[in-house]
């Protein structure tokens, strides 16, 4: 079964969620995984609002939209919520709003676990280093990789713990990735 679905848009995660729960009978776990980065300076550098605002509605907006959608059914399964951060979202990143957007989505997760934690539903924010999937920032292009592989492992890790274990929180970076970035 595939969807197609805007993560900004609250209409669309609602019938995702919906359409899922029905064909499936259940939801046991929702991975709020859609993102969007790019270069950004607050002073140098060209300015698109239109790339700023994708960025801002995806990363945030759309990660609360696919919790909010998903927790009914989540609560009812006793299921798992997992939320992609970034290594990025922990540490300050001069003039990034990636990084500003992704310590929201750190906020977001803290902020629904101390909610979803009174219902049953577990959640982890995944905040991985630079992963090898898509075109990088300028001046990063020689750091160390992770593989999409290796984060999908940290998912899984978290996925099969027994039910009375949280994971609250799993930071993975490639070895070698400047602690700063």
């Amino acid at each position: 079964m595939s969807l197609a679905a805007d993560v900004r848009r609250w209409e669309d995660m609602a019938v995702v969620c919906a359409r899922t729960a029905e064909r499936f009978g259940r939801i046991d776990a929702v991975f709020a995984n859609a993102g969007v980065s790019g270069d950004t300076s607050f002073i140098e550098g060209t300015f698109n609002p239109d790339d700023w605002r994708e960025m801002v509605l995806t990363n945030v907006l759309g990660t609360a939209f696919t919790a909010r959608a998903a927790m009914p059914y989540l609560a009812s399964s006793g299921g798992h919520l997992l939320i992609t951060g970034s290594v990025a979202g922990t540490v300050m990143v001069p003039g990034d709003l990636y990084s500003a957007t992704k310590w929201a989505a750190g906020a977001l997760a803290r902020s629904i676990r101390a909610e979803a934690g009174q219902v049953g539903v577990r959640v982890t924010l995944v905040q991985p280093g630079l992963v090898a999937a898509g075109d990088r920032t300028p001046g990063r292009e020689d750091d160390p990789t992770l593989d999409p592989d290796d984060v999908a492992r940290a998912v899984l890790y978290a996925l099969t713990q027994p039910r009375h274990v949280d994971v609250s929180e799993i930071v993975v970076r490639p070895l070698g990735q400047d602690p700063h970035r």
